[in-house]
């Protein structure tokens, strides 16, 4: 499938949107703990870079198949996000997010000085198995498996702690089960995210999960709209293309990243599409559908 649709996409346009599918399912994830139940979490890229790494060594030093390595990089980021999700509970805000930096640096630091993964020099020699069908085939599920939590009595329990922890939980709304379950949740797509990425790109090193990318990936939410899917999506697609297009201006993306967000504060402070579910558009489309019916 990959060898027809590259005949007829360029090969760097055919790069970006690979990486395109693979933000979109490390942002998702994200969206999960910071969009949906409001933690804020700014170290997503510890979790990527546990997936990244675990799946390469069980490749290349265990000649695991790329699937299991895959599974198996996602489910102890999973672990780490479950452990960190439980002492944190008592946490919010500010607090939070320094835990998670915490976090993402000790992982960072340890890489650094992990000799099964190359330490600071990089892991080289990682089998390009990552294809577009995969990471675009995983999109649809990820993205499909989000729309029904987020759309059951969960995922609107998940929306309440948002809005207010307290009243949620006068509610009978279990706050420390969903917190957790979405921080687990979250950290497993981080760790799948960082696996696809390690198997596509040949060649990692712990700068490429610096705290700058846990940046990046919470702009994506914070841009697209926190808790959508489809924002969520938007975020993606838009600061993943932007880095390419502001090649000539590399030393200023920064700038643009921090203009960009201010301006959006500004006119829409909830985001490009803050306000907009997928459940929303497809009644939206019921509606219309009914509507042509009856004319």
């Amino acid at each position: 499938m990959d060898a027809i649709i590259s005949q007829y996409i360029d090969a760097y346009y055919f790069r970006i949107l690979i990486l395109i599918g693979i933000n979109i399912i490390l942002a998702l994830g994200l969206n999960l703990t910071t969009g949906v139940t409001g933690q804020l979490s700014m170290g997503h890229a510890g979790f990527m870079s546990l997936g990244a790494y675990t799946s390469a060594i069980l490749t290349v030093h265990f000649a695991l198949p790329f699937f299991l390595a895959l599974l198996g990089g996602a489910c102890l980021a999973a672990l780490f996000g479950f452990l960190l999700g439980l002492p944190t509970l008592r946490l919010e805000g500010d607090y939070l997010a320094m835990v998670t930096i915490g976090f993402a640096e000790i992982v960072r630091v340890f890489f650094l000085n992990f000799e099964p993964g190359g330490k600071a020099v990089g892991f080289s020699g990682i089998p390009q198995e990552t294809t577009f069908t995969l990471v675009w085939v995983l999109v649809i599920i990820v993205v499909y498996l989000n729309y029904k939590l987020l759309n059951s009595r969960t995922g609107r329990a998940m929306y309440a702690i948002r809005e207010n922890e307290i009243a949620a939980e006068a509610s009978g709304v279990n706050t420390t089960q969903l917190k957790v379950l979405a921080f687990t949740a979250g950290a497993f797509l981080g760790g799948l995210g960082g696996g696809l990425f390690a198997h596509y790109m040949y060649f990692i090193e712990p700068g490429n999960f610096g705290f700058m990318k846990s940046i990046e990936l919470l702009n994506m939410v914070v841009l697209g709209g926190m808790g959508s899917i489809p924002g969520t999506i938007l975020g993606t697609v838009i600061l993943t293309i932007a880095p390419e297009m502001l090649r000539i201006v590399q030393d200023y993306r920064l700038l643009f990243y921090g203009a960009l967000l201010v301006i959006l504060m500004i006119f829409r402070p909830n985001g490009l599409l803050g306000d907009v579910r997928i459940y929303d558009i497809k009644k939206r489309f019921s509606r219309k559908e009914v509507k042509s019916c009856q004319s």
